[in-house]
């Protein structure tokens, strides 16, 4: 607590509240983007420890009072909150779960204590730090006094593991694969496909471009992993969108029948799962836009979302995309050095 209070006679004490998680050295860390900017450009970032959202949280709160001082107070509470807060909007955090707990009745502190704690409630939406919106759960402390009260936050990240047929699929896009047809007439017919429509964030991507015809001078050729956030109701609502990683397929003019592989690996990207209206504040979608430049550096471009989910660890493979590679006929050596 960094408040005090004085008046005539003596100085107000202030006790220091630490929360410790337990067994945070074998658990998971996380980190999360915070609100606090450092110089206008960049987020300032900080590590979690990971939760399931089904995991019990535990762990051990330390108030630490001065020797030869004493708190007097109304009471000690520890709280497990999860909410919803848009940055723009102070005064609009929207609570969706909040658990309390007793740990001290009114009383006078003389001596430093612990108190051990566990909430094992369902955590069901997944922590989420984004440009406009977070969702974040924590544990706050709160020592109840007359004049002042004494508050310290600790937070945690939530992960929540899912199989595919749990996820949410756009009704334009085909569950199985993605294949397009798109160009301009008498000037560039291209044909792409990838190998599904769902990736597990430890997936990868993998597809083909062919060209059909081609009457115009490519120069180069990327593909990009978009993310689209949408936060916020009616008016009030924001839309932004960031490139997660430009992927260079080809570099030079291509030649009518030319196929190009693709081969984009997920694991090193800072993606989440597909997020579609979370706790009705916010949503966020992921889309794979191929991009063509010519030497006049003109863009074409097609944009076709993707849904992302989170995978188990134990349970990662990549059979089905092995499968596609050979469906390409390509082998893994030529497609190891795409």
């Amino acid at each position: 607590c960094q408040y005090f209070f004085k008046n005539m006679f003596s100085f107000t004490t202030s006790p220091i509240i630490t929360i410790n998680f337990s067994e945070l050295e074998h658990r998971a860390k996380k980190q999360m983007r915070s609100y606090v900017v450092d110089d206008g450009k960049h987020m300032n970032t900080m590590e979690l420890p990971v939760y399931g959202g089904q995991e019990n949280v535990s762990g051990m709160v330390d108030i630490s009072v001065p020797p030869g001082k004493k708190i007097e107070h109304l009471g000690v509470k520890i709280e497990m909150i999860g909410q919803t807060e848009i940055c723009h909007e102070k005064n609009n955090n929207v609570k969706f779960t909040s658990l309390v707990r007793e740990l001290e009745s009114a009383g006078t502190m003389v001596q430093s204590k612990s108190y051990p704690f566990e909430f094992s409630t369902e955590k069901p939406y997944e922590s989420y730090s984004g440009l406009n919106v977070r969702l974040r759960y924590f544990v706050r402390v709160t020592i109840t006094r007359n004049y002042n009260s004494c508050v310290k936050d600790q937070d945690f990240a939530v992960e929540n593991y899912s199989s595919i047929a749990t996820q949410p699929v756009a009704v334009e896009t085909p569950v199985q694969g993605i294949k397009m047809e798109v160009g301009i007439e008498d000037c560039l017919h291209i044909e792409f496909e990838f190998d599904k429509q769902k990736y597990h964030l430890k997936d990868m991507i993998v597809g083909k471009i062919y060209f059909l015809l081609v009457r115009i001078k490519i120069k180069f050729m990327e593909l990009a992993v978009i993310r689209r956030e949408s936060a916020g109701v009616g008016a009030n609502t924001y839309n932004e969108s960031e490139n997660i990683v430009k992927h260079e397929l080809m570099d030079g003019a291509p030649i009518k029948g030319e196929c190009v592989p693709i081969r984009l690996f997920l694991s090193h990207l800072d993606l989440t799962p597909t997020y579609r209206s979370v706790n009705n504040v916010f949503s966020v979608k992921y889309f794979l836009n191929l991009v063509l430049v010519d030497e006049e550096d003109r863009r074409y471009f097609k944009q076709q979302e993707v849904v992302f989910w989170r995978k188990h660890p134990d349970a990662v493979d990549t059979t089905s995309s092995l499968r596609f590679q050979r469906g390409l006929g390509l082998s893994d050596n030529e497609l190891h050095n795409v």
